[in-house]
């Protein structure tokens, strides 16, 4: 079984989307144009992940989730107005597995500091649900492995290992932040989402990333994401999944089956898989 555990959707009639640039993906993004790249891939089930930090965002995700092929939603809520996320949490229902806040579009550097926001992702230690950040390099990274002390039990996914600096001289200190993070138990990360301008995207040069993360983290700990449709611009879905499906394959079967849907299940509390 595979588990892809970061897709997007996005329909530019529903959100303002500010962050998507002129260009290929400034477009509507379903999921019937996701469900025939995913079976082409083999993948069996997808996480939705929000493009968005409004409710329209996680409610079309929401409604999309009643397809079989989702396996899952991570969503948003105001993380930093506590009765508002409550509130929001009781509305969305049983296929929200996750919460995520785009803190890098956040012009708060502290976001996860902030008390607040802290009580509220108490609620979601909770209610079972994990919580994602994104694009955690540079700003946010020091800040995920002090959250994670700070709220016990929460389940903290580090979506593309952080955004790894690849080609740059940032790479020890991105490092460093990342093995800070994986020292805590709580702690899973996606390989996803790991194309960065002007670098080339094949296992070699991702071999240096793959595998601190791998050390840090172990197969139990790291969940493979797709992160489609951001790859559209680079090709699409095939050729990064061919190249990060390389790595996973150097690994024993049991790792593998952890990282292309155990870690998933585990840190998103995903059921069984829905008959197609």
């Amino acid at each position: 079984m595979i588990i892809d555990g970061h897709l997007h959707l996005w329909d530019r009639r529903n959100g303002a989307y500010a962050w998507i640039p002129p260009g290929p993906l400034d477009r509507t993004f379903t999921l019937d144009d996701a469900r025939p790249v995913l079976r082409a891939g083999g993948v069996d089930s997808a996480v939705l992940v929000q493009a968005e930090d409004s409710e329209a965002d996680t409610r079309a995700m929401l409604a999309a989730a009643t397809d079989p092929i989702v396996a899952g939603v991570v969503g948003w809520v105001r993380l930093d107005a506590p009765d508002v996320a409550r509130a929001q949490l009781d509305a969305y229902g049983r296929r929200l597995c996750g919460v995520r806040h785009l803190v890098h579009d956040d012009p708060r550097l502290d976001f996860l500091d902030l008390p607040s926001v802290r009580t509220s992702l108490r609620l979601l230690v909770r209610a079972g649900l994990a919580f994602d950040v994104p694009d955690a390099w540079p700003w946010h990274l020091p800040a995920v492995a002090a959250l994670a002390d700070a709220v016990p039990g929460l389940t903290v996914v580090l979506d593309h290992l952080g955004k790894p600096p690849r080609g740059t001289d940032a790479m020890p200190a991105w490092e460093r932040g990342v093995r800070a993070v994986a020292a805590r138990p709580g702690t899973v990360a996606k390989v996803s989402g790991l194309q960065r301008p002007g670098q080339p995207f094949t296992p070699g040069a991702l071999r240096p990333v793959w595998d601190v993360a791998l050390d840090a983290f172990g197969p139990r700990r790291l969940l493979y994401g797709g992160d489609w449709p951001m790859t559209v611009p680079d090709g699409g879905y095939a050729p990064h999944w061919a190249v990060v499906r390389e790595l996973i394959g150097e690994l024993s079967a049991a790792e593998q089956r952890d990282v292309l849907a155990g870690t998933a299940i585990r840190a998103y509390r995903l059921g069984p898989p829905r008959s197609a």
